[in-house]
């Protein structure tokens, strides 16, 4: 078996919202998750301030890359999300909030949760039951269990099952 590496995830949820939230006036937005274009891919550098190189990310085969943006503003992307489709289980390779939606200065609360809850989305269309894993640094496993309702399997993994996955899906997801 080839070893892969696992990133340790480190995304906050600041807010599980029906959508995401402006800081500043307080509105709501509907948002939208679709995969990621290549055309997308020139937005994220270093020098734009993300954090990982998604480029890496959108080349491999295994993994599947989304955005999310606010419906009828495809333009700005809010975060991204890399998950593998695993036998089982949806696999969250990658989670990343825009720049300018971390920090104390954030500009949109939710964007977190929007990206976990749609991974969950896909498990249950997948036929995976809600199951979704992913790999935690030791400092946020709490917070993960807090705000998900995931278990601490062992090491550092996370795995939010159906139930914990249901009420994310239903928070976000109307449909």
């Amino acid at each position: 078996m080839v070893n892969k590496e696992q990133i340790e995830q480190s995304f906050l949820i600041d807010k599980l919202t029906d959508s995401i939230l402006n800081t500043i006036s307080g509105d709501s937005f509907q948002t939208e998750v679709s995969r990621l274009t290549s055309i997308d891919l020139k937005i994220f550098a270093k020098k734009n301030d993300w954090n990982f190189d998604w480029r890496t990310e959108f080349i491999d085969i295994k993994k599947e890359v989304y955005k999310l943006t606010i419906i009828n503003n495809p333009n700005i992307i809010q975060g991204l999300l890399s998950i593998a489709i695993e036998q089982d289980h949806i696999y969250i390779n990658l989670l990343e909030s825009a720049p300018f939606n971390i920090g104390k200065n954030k500009l949109y609360e939710g964007v977190a949760g929007n990206l976990v809850s749609f991974a969950c989305k896909v498990s249950f269309q997948k036929g995976y039951d809600g199951f979704v894993a992913f790999t935690a640094k030791s400092n946020l496993i709490k917070h993960y269990e807090e705000s998900l309702g995931a278990f601490h399997f062992k090491n550092q993994r996370m795995i939010i099952e159906t139930e914990a996955s249901k009420k994310l899906v239903q928070k976000y997801f109307k449909s």
